[in-house]
This record gives C-alpha cells, structure tokens and sequence, in this order.
C-alpha cells in the first residue's frame, strides 16, 4: 500500500490539524496564502503513530523514501543541497500536536552540518563566526535531543571556554572560541555515548525524526496532556515539521542585519490591540523562547529597522485577518529579509482572552457566538483571583519583566522537583529559577506562581505560565540566583528556600514576604462578555448563599437568585449555638418549643435580610438537613470535659476563686459565662449537670450511619416542631418585606425525601402556617413548595412527589454518594484515585457528574416529574452545578437552573451559554 506520510507546504490541508499538527497545518496554510515561508515538509503524526506502535521503534515503511523526493523539491527551491559541499542545505525539524503544547516536545536547528557542510557554509556566507556558531548549536542541540547526552556535559564545556575567553555573554565569543566549543561538544557526544557523531545528513535527519516522535510520550509531554485534560481524541501523535532554515544570526550591520523574534497580534497579558512582541539581533530563535538572553521589546525594532517593523505589522494584521484569533509567531530576518517559521492560536490569560473577544466583535472580526467559545469557562477563575491590595504599602525589592498577569505568595523552591514536592504536600510555592526549561513543566503545575532572573516576555516561563493563568515575573535581573545553594541575592538581601516571597505579574515586582491580598474586580470587558452569556443561555444560574453577605457576593458575580440557602448553617453561630443545643437536650417538648421560640426571631430576621439583598430574585431555603448530634460535642469530648470539671468541684470545694478554674472555665464562657469566676462551688455542678444531660443525649443520638440515618425530612417529621419554626420563620420574613414593598420569592424546599407520604405531611404544616401568617399581616403570600431529590428512590417516584412539590433540585452530592455506595471522604481518601489512574472510572464522579449512572437518574426524574407538572422547575445545587461539562448536561435533559458556590457563578454563566451554542451545532476551536 502506497500510503501518503509527507506533504510538501505547497498541498497541504491547512485545516487538517490532527494529520498535519498545529503547525504543519499552518505552515501550509501560510505558504498558500502567499506568506514568506521557507520551503518544506510535514510528515504526518499518523507516522508518528505507526512509529510509537512498532516494538522495534522502526518508521512506517515509505517514510523515508518520501522524505527523499520531499528534500529533493526543497532542493530545488532553494538551490541548495543537502549534504552538499558547495552550498549546503540545512534544515529544522520541529515538532507540532493538533493542539499546542509550546515547549513540551523536540525541535532540532541546524540540521545536515558536518565538517564538510560547515566549511561550505563558511564559503557561501562568508561569515566564519556564523558557521562554527550554527555548528556549536547544532552539535548540543542534536546531541541533547536525539542521543541523549546531559546538557550539563555541555554547559560545563561552554563556561569554561567563555572563562578563559573573559567573556559573559555568547555573543562576545570569536569564530575561535566557537570551533573550539564544536570540538569540545564533539569530544562530549563520542565519550557520553561512546560514539563518533553521526556525519551523514541523511542518518541525522533519520535520528532526528525518531527523537521527535518521541518526545510525544517524554514526561513534560505527557504531564502537559494529562494536567490540561488533553485527550486521544483532540490530539494524538505529534507531526514532524522539516523546515530549510534561515538564519538569525548572519550579522547585526548593513546588509548582514538578521534577527530572530516571537511576536503576537494582541498583548497575550491584558489582550490590548498593539504591536507586541521581543526580538534579537544576530541570534537564533531558541535564544529568545529560552530566556538564555533579555531579548529587546519590539518597540524598539521601529528605531533600529522601521524597514522590518513595517512588515511585521503588515503580518499581523494578515494573520489575525486570516486566522480571526490572536496568534503567536515567530519570524526570523535573514540579511534584510523577513521570513515567518510560525504561527499558532495564542496562549493567552482569561483577562486577555475577555478582552480580546469583546474588541474583536467591535472590530467586526468575529461575532458574539464565536467570542463567547473562544473561552473555556474554567479560564474565568483566573479572573477572580485575589490581587495585592494597594492599601499594604509593601516595597518591592526587584522588579522584572510583567510576564503573566497576576499576584501570588508562597515559600521559594529552586527546583522542579522540590516545588512538585512541596506543593502536593499542600505548601504554597513559588518556583524560582534563572531561566525555566520545558523539562520544569511539573513545577509549574505545582507552584502558584514562577520568577525567573533571566528572560522575556515570550520566554517559555511566560508563555507557560500565561497558558495556566499564573503569575510570573520574568527576567529580574536584579535577582542573582544561586540553584546549588538554593538562594537567590537581591542588593544585600538574601532569601533562602522556604523564605516566603510575593509576586505580581502585573507589575512585574517582587517582594519578600507575603503582601495581604483584596478580592478581584469585573472588569467592563467581562460584564459585557457575560450579558452576552445571559442572552443565549437557557439555563438560569443561580448561587449557593446562607448568609445576607454570602447573598451580596453572589449579586455581585451575577447570581440570578439562591439556589440553596443552607438553614443549618445559621444555627453555627457562636450566639446561637447554646440555644440550639438547648433545644436538642430538652427533654419535654415544651422546653423543646421554648428553645425554638428564642430561635424563630434570630431565623426570621436572616431570612428577611437574604429576601431583601436578592428581591425581586428566587431564594430556595432547605430546611434542617443534618442529624442534630453534628451540633453537639463528641462524645469523647464530653467524656473529658465532665471528668476535669469533677476534679475542680473536688478541688474548688470551700474556695471562692481558684485560678486553675477560672483558665478551664473561660474555655466555656461562650456556653457558661456566668462562671467565667468561680463564685459558688454550685456553678461547677450545675456545669457538669449540663454536661451529663448533653452527653446522654449525644449517646441516645449515636448512629453507626448517620449520613443515612436521622436527618433531613425524618427528623422534621420526629419533631415537627423545628420544621414548623423554620416554615413560620420563612413565612413571616416574606409577609414583613411584602408589607414594606419589596416583590420577594422565597421556596422551601424539604431534603432527604424519599416518598410523596413525606412531602404532605409537610406541605400541609406549611399550609396551615400561611393561612395564619397571612391573616396577621394581612397580605397574600408569594412562594413555592419544592423537594431536593438526592435520594434514588425519589428520582424513580418523581411523578407522584411532583403532586406535592412545585419544584425539585438535584442534590448531586448526596445522590452520588447514593448511587455509587461511596462514602465520599472515604472514597477519596482511599480508593478513587486509583480508580481514576486506572480508567476503571474515568473521572471522580464528586468533582464531575456521572452522566451515565446519576444523569441517568437525574434524566428519568425531570421526564416523570414533568409528566405530572409540565411546567416543573427542576434544578441542580450540588457541587457539580458549577462544573461546566456537568452543566453542559443539564442543559441537555432540560434542567431551568444551576446553582453553584457565589465565585463560580461567572463560570457557570459561560457555561451554560456554551452548552445552548453548542447545542446548535457550532465547534469550539480546542486550539484556543
């Protein structure tokens, strides 16, 4: 079978990024649209495939047979030879996924140079310095990448001639410092691998080949694909991009002024339509991704070469013409001539990508649909994290390039390794390094954040971090790093490993210590991005709130209403707790009631200020869900309280003040403060009568489940009274804001039901509390009666609890817990993981909602429950509410609402437009 592995630019499907990769799809792509690419090939990752499956790690038969006749067009185009003596060609090959995964796999530069090549390089350019510089690279770079060889055994070799040569940087070294690398470099290679390097340009390219398809399954590849959730099926395999090179590093004067540079038709940090980018003069593109040299604005490339500057805006606004998304170049200007090597969907931070889609729909490039896709709805959260608050006058000690925008604290660590380490072990961390490399990439996973001293802001510490949405601070120059003595030297200061610092990849400041932090602002990009959410999603997003700030919040990201207001939460009030306990210790239901009098008001009063914060807005209440023992102390707890308060009575005996007493009772002033001085040995035993009561109780209480046992509706039915209080309580907060003109909207809901028998016992106490309300304020109340569904059998009964209930709300944790006969802390703890690395599930169904076991519940429950009330409102307030795919499904069996934690809500905004575009057929761009 003659199957095709290879595509010259020329033929290639530009929009077949998984045969082609990324960038072999858009260097054909470039070519055709009459960009100034150099000539060359793709071979496809369909090969790369075929390579990985083979034992023998052999290429697919007819590989290199068409690479052959590819070379030889490449050839022609260029009037070059490859492994030719008298005008060599040289080649790159680079890598290229369907997705982008900048700095995760190989690249190899200079390719085909051997001592005789080198010397014909010399003749053709003229330029001895430029020819033993590509030889030194080429010789460290292959040997790195393709054999194997530690990159220390060449920087050792590298310092060392730059010392005796008195130089610092590369650029100061002679065309003999740089033949006497190469030879060294040789000497490294042949006593690393205990072979000679290999001279034959073919056998190169054959290695090289293989060296990148293998970078797809190295560590910080699969790390990549693993942390960014990178699946099979958005990309699987890697290209192999073989590209003629030109050259950056020809000269920096007249008519030999080349220059390498990365650019980006948009500022990535803030998405501002600008000229952005870095470059540098007499230089290969590795010296500015790599943060070896501080790499010179673009800004500056209008003074130096308005000529070349021209050009570049010229191909950006090409590209983003073209491509109608930021894009990431590169470009390298050979002796005068500008050529562009890449282009690539920009990585960018969710600030930038807000503002970007927003401007783009103004300038008529995309329309609302397409800027509402570009973005990942997770991406919002970089949004809400905290910055350094302005009020905290903190004095930065050195100051860097801004990189990625952001603030963030944590100890310092001066490796990778260590920062994986220390951050699993739950440590805030920032990674400190001179320059970061690809191989860094599980450090920067584990830190909040990454400071380099060296380095631009399109070196890959920055462009990484931007992808991840962390902050950085590159090239700080300022900051002498010392990775063997794991500290770094700012002025006379000195910080060491551990030493807690702060960053702010806004400012590009850094600074010793940790900096207080304020709460993240919309901006009016975001809020305008997010409206345009709200048009087209069907889904409603409501919050989780239990409190009237917890409700402010919630307004403030843009909640619709509450969701689910959790009743018990405000029983944990220090101020409320006592009474609480009163009313569950009480033996008699009238001390019961007694306890439940002095609680109405405190419960009426949250109520009427959650109704009045969300007014005109829905605000679901749930009534008293956990067993009433999670109020009360332990048993042991109250074991060993009761035995030191025997002891003082015994020792108090006859004594008016003892100190030992008075330290152990100001522990239980908050429940005692009548004793916070021991006035009356009395005061002890009635403390230790209390006690006995609480701890009798507590042992009545004990259940070997609780989670399954006395709560929610069946303790509101064993007594009543509480849920009777809560409903009254409810009620009367709606008549008060009624009376005073506020439109309000309150919802009980019942938790833990499990039959419609339940349902109506209660519905008909809520009855019996309305018809007395509104007789004694005289107003005709507004509400709602609903259930939580989270357990398995109210899903299957739906259509007969629909009789009672005018709404359900999927309580997911519960239901899954339910469905699965997991017990979710145990789970996690012990088995999930497993489970999870081991595809015996696919994700932990706590963090993303089981389509096919609990959706399928859920699913069967709207059809029944709407069956009997078409017009039901369904919702969902677990935690998955505001997890995007999870959403996307509820979206899809007709759910009205989510309800999700206050800071997930414009998350939960995105998605939910997402899942109504999507609906109609359109496709995310993953590249994104």
């Amino acid at each position: 079978m003659n199957k095709k592995w290879v595509y010259a630019f020329t033929e290639g499907d530009g929009k077949n990024k998984h045969l082609l990769g990324g960038k072999g799809a858009n260097l054909c792509e470039m070519t055709q649209i009459g960009l100034n690419v150099p000539p060359g090939f793709v071979i496809t990752t369909e090969a790369c495939l075929a390579y990985l499956d083979d034992p023998e790690r052999r290429l697919p038969d007819g590989v290199l047979e068409q690479v052959r006749l590819h070379m030889a067009a490449v050839e022609e185009k260029t009037g070059k030879t490859f492994g030719g003596r008298d005008n060599p060609l040289l080649v790159s090959v680079r890598s290229g996924s369907a997705l982008s995964m900048p700095g995760m796999m190989d690249t190899i530069l200079n390719l085909g140079l051997n001592r005789d090549t080198l010397q014909g390089l010399i003749e053709q350019t003229g330029n001895e310095r430029f020819g033993y510089d590509a030889y030194r690279r080429f010789i460290q770079l292959f040997g790195k990448v393709a054999l194997g060889v530690p990159e220390a055994e060449f920087d050792a070799e590298f310092e060392a001639v730059k010392q005796a040569a008195g130089v610092k940087q590369d650029v100061g070294l002679t065309a003999a410092n740089l033949a006497e690398i190469a030879e060294r470099f040789l000497a490294v290679v042949e006593r690393v691998t205990g072979r000679p390097f290999p001279a034959d340009p073919y056998a190169q390219l054959e290695i090289a080949i293989k060296a990148v398809f293998n970078s797809w399954m190295g560590k910080r590849a699969v790390d990549y694909r693993r942390e960014f959730k990178i699946t099979p099926e958005m990309a699987n395999g890697t290209a192999v991009n073989v590209v003629a090179m030109v050259f950056g590093n020809m000269g920096d004067e007249g008519d030999n002024w080349s220059a390498t540079g990365v650019g980006f038709t948009r500022d990535p940090g803030t998405g501002e339509n600008v000229m952005y980018g870095e470059y540098l003069t007499n230089a290969q593109g590795e010296d500015v991704v790599a943060g070896i040299r501080t790499p010179k604005p673009v800004a500056e490339l209008e003074r130096e070469r308005p000529d070349i500057y021209r050009q570049l805006v010229e191909l950006k606004n090409r590209l983003e013409a073209h491509y109608r998304e930021v894009q990431d170049y590169e470009y390298t200007v050979e002796r005068g001539v500008l050529y562009v090597l890449q282009t690539r969907n920009a990585k960018m931070n969710a600030q930038a990508l807000v503002r970007s889609s927003v401007d783009m729909v103004a300038e008529g490039l995309i329309d609302r649909r397409q800027a509402l896709l570009r973005i990942q709805p997770d991406m919002l959260e970089q949004l809400l994290f905290p910055r350094l608050n302005p009020q905290a006058r903190a004095r930065a000690v050195a100051r860097g390039l801004p990189a990625s925008p952001g603030a963030a604290s944590g100890v310092a660590v001066f490796d990778a390794d260590r920062a994986e380490k220390r951050g699993r072990a739950g440590e805030k961390v920032i990674l400190v390094r001179e320059e970061t490399k690809p191989e860094d990439i599980h450090g920067f996973f584990a830190a909040q954040g990454i400071l380099t001293s060296r380095g631009g802001k399109t070196s890959h510490a920055a462009v990484v971090a931007r992808g991840m949405g962390k902050p950085c601070v590159a090239g700080a120059e300022g900051i002498h790093v010392d990775v063997r003595l794991r500290q770094a030297v700012v002025g006379e200061t000195v910080f060491h490993e551990g030493d807690a610092i702060t960053i702010d990849g806004t400012t590009g400041n850094v600074y010793l210590g940790e900096v207080p932090m304020i709460e993240a602002e919309f901006s009016p990009e975001l809020a305008t991005l997010l409206g345009w959410a709200d048009e087209m999603a069907r889904l409603k997003v409501m919050a989780n709130a239990d409190t009237p700030a917890d409700a402010e919040r919630a307004l403030k990201y843009g909640a619709m209403g509450i969701g689910l207001c959790r009743t018990e939460r405000m029983f944990n009030d220090v101020e409320r707790l006592p009474i609480v306990i009163e009313m569950i210790v009480a033996e008699t239901a009238a001390d019961r009631q007694a306890a439940l009098n002095r609680l109405l008001p405190i419960q009426r009063e949250d109520f009427k200020a959650i109704l009045k914060v969300m007014a005109p807005r829905p605000v679901t209440i749930r009534l008293l869900d956990p067993p009433i023992h999670e109020f009360l102390p332990s048993e042991q707890q109250l074991v060993e309280e009761i035995a030191t308060l025997r002891h003082l009575a015994d020792t108090v005996r006859g004594m008016h003040v003892l100190a030992e007493a008075a330290e152990f009772m100001s522990r239980l002033s908050g429940e005692h403060p009548q004793v916070q001085k021991l006035a009356d040995p009395a005061l002890v035993n009635e403390a230790i009568r209390k006690k006995e009561a609480m701890l009798k109780k507590v042992r009545m209480l004990h259940e070997v489940n609780p989670m399954l046992g006395h709560r929610g509706v069946r303790l509101g039915l064993t007594f009543p009274e509480i849920y009777s209080m809560q409903i009254r309580a409810i009620l009367e907060a709606a008549a008060e804001c009624q009376q005073e003109g506020l439109e309000v909207h309150p919802e009980i809901m019942v938790p833990q039901v499990c039959t419609a028998q339940e349902l109506k016992r209660v519905k008909a106490w809520v009855e019996e509390i309305r018809q007395d309300v509104e007789s004694a304020h005289g107003v005709k109340l507004a509400f709602k009666f609903g259930s939580m569904l989270e357990v398995v059998r109210a899903c299957l009964r739906a259509e007969n609890l629909a009789e009672e209930a005018e709404f359900f709300s999927f309580g997911t944790n519960d239901l899954t817990q339910a469905t699965f006969s997991f017990s979710r802390e145990d789970a996690e703890n012990k088995f999930l993981p497993m489970y999870n690395q081991n595809k015996i599930l696919q994700d932990n169904p706590f963090e993303v909602l089981d389509v096919k076991g609990v959706g399928k519940l859920m699913q069967l429950a709207v059809q029944w429950g709407r069956s009997t009330r078409p017009e039901m409102k369904v919702g969902i307030c677990g935690e998955h509410g505001g997890h995007p795919a999870s959403i996307r499904f509820c979206h899809q069996i007709g759910l009205s609402y989510v309800s999700c934690s206050a800071p997930r809500v414009p998350i939960a905004r995105l998605a939910a437009a997402h899942a109504a575009i999507l609906e109609g057929g359109e496709t995310v761009d993953k590249a994104a």
